[in-house]
């Protein structure tokens, strides 16, 4: 199954993908992954019909109780940057007015020149979780989607926390899809994922290279609070970030960052 979040007349509502097509719900996602037994909800939904290409698509959760963000997670990331791996997971925080929609405008700060990109392939939860094992951790999921982790560089160096590089109003694309786990092979998921602006492909990876993937993510977060439905976790970006090319090489006005994963489908947006 695919759900969407969507605006329609003035609304934000989720959706269900059918073909071409959008069912439309009443609820908005975030409400819907916060009902009991939602998954079934979901399939039996009936609604509107909306075209998928003429969708105008939210955030795909708009009110995330939580935005946690894995950083140097990527094997082949860690080594660009030259630090040490790490021995446990590493995260930050994002705030919800720094999402935007899968085809929205990507609000460039007028106080940096050095935005970056960052695909990543995230985990929406699907259900309250707390000192879960690793083993079973993959039973919290409700489903995958893509965050570009747009971080402005300059500012998420400034101290030795990351926060305010990382959540930017309006930089942080999360979408289309949130697709569930059946529609992948049983257990932790492989896929190629990519980044590209204005065509020119930036990143190409498989989320095999992560060095924690998704199991341990969760685990080692329910260790420290509950994870809750609709709560968001992004597992970290692989290499090929621009801060890191030689020269540097950063966003600009006009810029189309395309962020794609296999299976989950792509963000398009242009850089104002």
């Amino acid at each position: 199954m695919r759900l969407a979040n969507i605006r329609l007349n003035g609304r934000t509502r989720a959706a269900r993908a059918d073909g071409d097509t959008l069912v439309v719900f009443e609820d908005e996602l975030t409400d819907l992954l916060r009902r009991p037994g939602w998954p079934d909800i979901a399939r039996a939904a009936g609604g509107v019909r909306v075209p998928a290409a003429e969708a105008s698509f939210a955030p795909l959760v708009t009110r995330p109780d939580k935005i946690i963000c894995a950083g140097l997670n990527y094997k082949g990331h860690i080594a660009e940057t030259g630090r040490p791996t790490p021995e446990h997971p590493f995260f930050f925080a994002k705030f919800p007015a720094a999402l935007i929609g899968a085809r929205d405008d990507l609000r460039l700060p007028t106080v940096s020149e050095q935005t970056d990109w960052e695909v990543e392939l995230t985990v929406v939860i699907g259900q309250p979780v707390r000192d879960v094992s690793a083993a079973d951790a993959l039973a919290a999921v409700a489903g995958y989607t893509i965050m570009n982790d747009v971080t402005v560089r300059d500012w998420q160096h400034r101290g030795p926390t990351w926060l305010a590089g990382k959540t930017f109003e309006a930089t942080t694309p999360l979408g289309p899809y949130l697709v569930t786990p059946e529609e992948f092979p049983p257990g932790e998921v492989d896929l190629e994922l990519t980044c590209s602006v204005n065509g020119a492909q930036m990143q190409k990876s498989r989320t095999s290279d992560l060095l924690f993937g998704v199991p341990a993510l969760i685990s080692y977060m329910s260790q420290v609070i509950t994870l809750l439905p609709g709560d968001i976790i992004a597992t970290g970006s692989p290499s090929g970030v621009g801060g890191l090319m030689k020269p540097p090489r950063f966003l600009k006005p006009g810029d189309v960052l395309t962020t794609a994963i296999e299976g989950i489908g792509e963000l398009r947006n242009v850089c104002r």
